[in-house]
């Protein structure tokens, strides 16, 4: 694996080949995520997570993927405790944070926050979310549930449901998709599309895109609905938000007439989005999506910390 020492900002950091590879990696780790085998392939590494937004998952998963491996990490969890307060840039803050450990693990409410970071650095940084733009380490996660869960990423039909605009997950996930030749069905209220650019690229890549506002036709013959939650934060008028407000929902009628194998993904926290009700049927895996988030993300570090010929 040729990722040693590599910046994960984008999913375009990553060939198909290195993405696949990442997989093989992440499911060979499950055993030791789950606390069934022990590793120590990050022993005496020290992993900085600077999350300036509010995190759960990601920041959990990263910290648990760490320490799984034997690693160490040092966090900051809330930038109001932080020397920015006192009017620090970003790019000292990351220097910093760079000559304190082996690599950075940065979320930011800034587009752009974790390329800036990453030029800042020289430690390998990875962008855990920057703003409405990219969430690469989300998109390997729920790429490694669909092929765990369906045996392939090639030819699968995606809905991809919700906040298409301003959901940085579904944007790192569709230039995957996109590199696998998966089809993309979207599903969003009118005002919530893909950005332009970002459809500009997806089209550029050959991307299969179609639009179908019915969700019940769109998932008929669907093999994964990714369901998205309207992000109220991103929204800098209010207005526009409750116009969108609860506009759509998953329940079993949604999936009457589903593929059997279908499955409902979600990167969480979900709004009311998805009915508690899905949730007992076969067809919910976004628990099992929040897991494998941590070997997926151990599978990375590991990739780019590991010790040459550890």
């Amino acid at each position: 694996m040729a990722l040693r020492g590599r910046d994960i900002v984008s999913l375009r950091d990553l060939s198909s080949e290195e993405i696949l590879e990442l997989l093989e990696g992440a499911k060979k780790m499950i055993p030791i995520a789950e606390g069934r085998k022990a590793s120590a392939s990050l022993e005496g590494r020290l992993v900085a997570a600077a999350f300036f937004e509010p995190s759960t998952r990601t920041r959990l998963s990263f910290e648990t993927a760490v320490q799984r491996l034997g690693g160490r990490c040092i966090t900051i969890a809330d930038a109001g405790l932080t020397s920015m307060r006192k009017g620090e840039s970003l790019s000292d803050t990351i220097r910093m944070l760079s000559s304190y450990s082996d690599a950075i693990v940065l979320r930011h409410p800034s587009e752009g926050a974790a390329r800036l970071a990453a030029d800042a650095s020289d430690k390998p940084v990875i962008n855990a979310g920057d703003g409405a733009n990219q969430h690469p380490t989300q998109a390997l996660l729920d790429l490694l549930t669909m092929h765990e869960a369906l045996g392939t990423l090639a030819g699968l039909k995606v809905v991809l449901l919700g906040d298409l605009r301003y959901g940085r997950t579904v944007h790192s996930l569709a230039i995957a998709l996109a590199m696998f030749g998966a089809e993309m069905v979207l599903t969003n209220p009118k005002s919530l599309g893909f950005p332009e650019e970002l459809r500009g690229d997806l089209d550029a890549m050959g991307a299969k895109i179609s639009e179908e506002p019915d969700l019940r036709r769109a998932v008929r013959d669907a093999d994964v609905l990714y369901v998205t939650r309207i992000q109220k934060e991103r929204f800098g008028d209010e207005g526009e938000y409750r116009q969108v407000a609860g506009s759509y929902r998953v329940d079993a009628s949604t999936l009457e007439g589903a593929k059997p194998r279908l499955i409902v993904l979600h990167p969480l926290p979900r709004a009311g989005e998805i009915d508690p009700e899905i949730d007992r049927t076969p067809h919910a895996a976004y628990f099992r999506q929040a897991f494998l988030a941590v070997p997926m993300r151990m599978a990375l570090l590991d990739s780019i910390l590991r010790a040459r010929g550890g």
